[in-house]
């Protein structure tokens, strides 16, 4: 038996209760923000000792919770790692503030992850592991300057 996840817009996400109001906070997008930096670390640090699946993970969270300090800064939390992406495509790539091709590179490692917690047979090379610490920093940055673009700074 195939297991086939259903798939959620964003007004689906709030509808379900995956994405909740919360009061805006600069500080709190900033500290998301810091946040991913320590995991773009921890991610070097991994790869630089040969641990690969756990420098994808670590680039992975730093991909997460940099895109996370743009909700935090709209005033929004998420329950749901896939709503975050939802949140950006919806909001962001609609308005022509960002490239789709960063949402569909957060699903993708949101995805890696998802297999890597639940596979018994997950296995990342050097040259994926490489890929991703490089997409992560790359991906990182892009929301910063869309952190500093929606809040004037």
């Amino acid at each position: 038996m195939v297991m086939v996840l259903k798939r959620f817009d964003y007004d689906e996400c709030v509808k379900e209760g995956l994405v909740r109001n919360v009061p805006p906070s600069a500080e709190k997008a900033e500290g998301s923000i810091n946040t991913a930096r320590k995991w773009i670390e921890e991610a070097e640090k991994n790869f630089n000792t040969e641990a690969f699946k756990s420098s994808v993970m670590a680039s992975y969270l730093a991909m997460f919770h940099s895109a996370r300090s743009i909700m935090y800064y709209d005033g929004l939390r998420e329950k749901s790692h896939y709503c975050i992406a939802r949140y950006l495509e919806d909001i962001y790539v609609r308005q022509g503030s960002l490239e789709r091709k960063w949402v569909e590179l957060l699903d993708h490692y949101r995805e890696l992850r998802h297999e890597d917690q639940y596979s018994i047979n997950f296995v990342v090379t050097m040259d994926e592991a490489e890929t991703a610490l490089g997409k992560a920093k790359q991906f990182v940055d892009i929301m910063e300057k869309l952190l500093n673009k929606i809040s004037g700074n």
